[in-house]
């Protein structure tokens, strides 16, 4: 059992109108996990129901919901989510190079806009099925999130400036290994962004951080490098519900978790992260 806190204090940070969390996990009882999955999360279940409380906390307008590692390629319990709240929300799902055109429609109609890659333990699809997902993406007018150990970024980087659809570097690049504002893991961010067709995705910064709680600060100076270089080109999300966190005394305080990462960006550059370029890259209306 863990208590997710879903309500508390208000953030120093006030939200601005219209306001997009692009990353989080929903689930809903009567759809078990799969095998080569990590698992559904401890109870209770975090469903739309406890994210919708924790977003009127946060002040959170619309959710991009995506495909959680537990229900690995069958993606729905993500449809129904999306079902249940409706409008706000859009999801990113699980495809591989055997989902068919119809397939991609039915999924389409779900309120499905996005393709994952996972290539971390516990994922659904790696980066073995890059170019077959990305071309299916681009076919059906869908993005991309991808992700995977940055610190190889450099051995990856031709393959992702090759893709055809629009797609997000997940969790603020996850460089396992460390990575400087000034060094190459970074630069080659840089360069795929002007490519183009790549984005930058602030969440989750607990994952990959080396120096840790409270100031994450070797993610917070790549994330402002980033900012400085491509403000168009942010997007931010909870992560929630913190499926790493395994205890209560584990878990991260959203509130907390929000004014640290967005006191990272100037006004004018959270106005970008949190409506404006979600809004663009998604297809918010």
């Amino acid at each position: 059992m863990i208590d997710r806190k879903l309500s508390g204090a208000a953030p120093a940070i006030r939200l601005p109108q219209g306001a997009i969390d692009t990353q989080c996990h929903m689930y809903l009882p009567g759809y078990p996990a799969m095998p080569g999955g990590p698992g559904n999360p401890p109870d209770p279940l975090p469903t739309p129901a406890m994210y919708l409380e924790m977003a009127r906390w946060l002040g959170i307008e619309r959710v991009v919901v995506t495909q959680g590692n537990a229900q690995q390629r069958d993606n729905a319990c993500l449809l129904a989510c999306l079902a249940e709240l409706g409008a706000v929300a859009k999801g990113v799902a699980v495809i591989d190079d055997e989902t068919t055109d119809a397939e991609m429609v039915r999924l389409s109609d779900g309120g499905i806009v996005g393709a994952r890659i996972m290539d971390l333990p516990g994922g659904a699809v790696g980066l073995e099925a890059l170019e077959a997902v990305d071309a299916k993406a681009a076919a059906h007018g869908w993005v991309m999130a991808v992700q995977f150990n940055g610190s190889d970024i450099l051995e990856h980087e031709a393959r992702l400036a090759a893709l055809k659809s629009n797609w997000v570097l997940d969790h603020h690049g996850k460089f396992f290994r460390g990575a400087q504002p000034d060094g190459p893991e970074i630069a080659a961010v840089k360069r795929l962004i002007d490519g183009g067709r790549c984005w930058f995705k602030l969440a989750g910064c607990y994952e990959s951080s080396l120096t840790g709680a409270p100031e994450f600060a070797d993610i917070a100076a790549n994330s402002r490098e980033i900012a400085a270089h491509a403000p168009d080109r942010l997007l931010w999300g909870t992560n929630w519900p913190h499926n790493l966190a395994k205890t209560t005394a584990e878990y991260p305080d959203d509130g907390v978790l929000l004014d640290t990462v967005l006191g990272w960006l100037d006004a004018g550059t959270r106005q970008k992260a949190v409506v404006d370029n979600p809004m663009e890259f998604f297809g918010f209306r």
